[in-house]
């Protein structure tokens, strides 16, 4: 198992649903930058629905990932299925089975995002085939 880190920006924007007439249950887009041991962007879509309680909220995403992890360059897609709790995160991030491409072909691996004073941060646990 290979470690990587690094940091990222994220920009979500508000997608039009006419579909879904309650306000508690949105989509966004996703937009992110990442540095460190992976270089390269994703975009992606988000389905998120929030609670009267503070702090706590649920969303489901896919997102598509190009750029190089450790030097080996393709793509691959993420998949989150994330909680919080009153504050506090639960997170299942996955590479979804068989999405690597070019020098990423059969990565698998878990994601975690680590958020400290407004700054996005990554820890990615994945392994690639000899």
């Amino acid at each position: 198992m290979k470690h990587a880190t690094g940091t990222f920006n994220v920009k979500l924007d508000p997608q039009e649903d006419s579909d879904i007439s309650d306000p508690t249950i949105f989509r966004m887009s996703i937009d992110k930058k990442f540095e460190g041991d992976i270089e390269g962007t994703s975009l992606g879509q988000m389905l998120a629905t929030r609670t009267e309680i503070e702090g706590s909220a649920g969303y489901v995403a896919i997102e598509k990932v190009r750029g190089t992890v450790h030097g080996s360059s393709g793509t691959f897609a993420l998949q989150h299925s994330s909680t919080m709790t009153r504050g506090e995160p639960q997170q299942s991030i996955l590479v979804v089975p068989d999405s690597g491409t070019d020098e990423l072909l059969g990565l698998t691996g878990t994601f975690r995002i680590i958020i400290k004073d407004g700054q996005h941060f990554y820890e990615f646990d994945y392994s690639l085939p000899e």
